[in-house]
């Protein structure tokens, strides 16, 4: 069965509790790509994807995505982040604690094999082209620092 439009969900998903859909969406090992293509579609949701496809090592700290959306805050983001991991398309990577560095960040967002696969098969979020269109912000020089941060693996 062929969804009709992935413009469907008219809830944020931010602050609403899960449908029956969405509880066995998260707590099953399979990935529900209906689920998450509505999720990933919310305006909001796809900013803040493209800006973690758009960074330059493809996994950006909550600070980082603040700067480029700087009208949502960073409570804000942390929700739209929880959504997205809880319907598998983005996960968080964590620096060990004994490697961390006062002042810096420690949790950065990258998407997962899963919804790479998913964006690739419809052609959403090209990294080339969210590379060309991150590159072109004019960034502070604390950004640019954590920009160069080295990701955990």
């Amino acid at each position: 069965m062929k969804p009709q439009s992935v413009e469907t969900d008219t809830r944020s998903g931010v602050g609403d509790g899960p449908s029956a859909a969405e509880e066995n969406a998260t707590t099953s090992d399979e990935f529900d790509t209906w689920l998450a293509l509505r999720k990933a579609t919310d305006r909001t949701r796809a900013n803040l994807i493209a800006d973690i496809v758009g960074h330059p090592k493809g996994a950006p700290s909550v600070r980082e995505l603040d700067y480029m959306n700087p009208d949502l805050g960073e409570d804000a983001i942390r929700r739209h982040l929880s959504v997205l991991q809880d319907v598998g398309v983005i996960e968080e990577t964590v620096v060990k604690p004994g490697n961390r560095v006062r002042g810096y960040p420690y949790k950065f967002y990258l998407l997962t094999d899963h919804a790479r696969a998913l964006f690739d098969r419809n052609d959403l979020f090209p990294v080339d082209a969210w590379r060309r269109q991150y590159a072109r912000v004019e960034k502070s020089g604390e950004i640019t620092e954590l920009e160069e941060m080295p990701r955990p693996d």
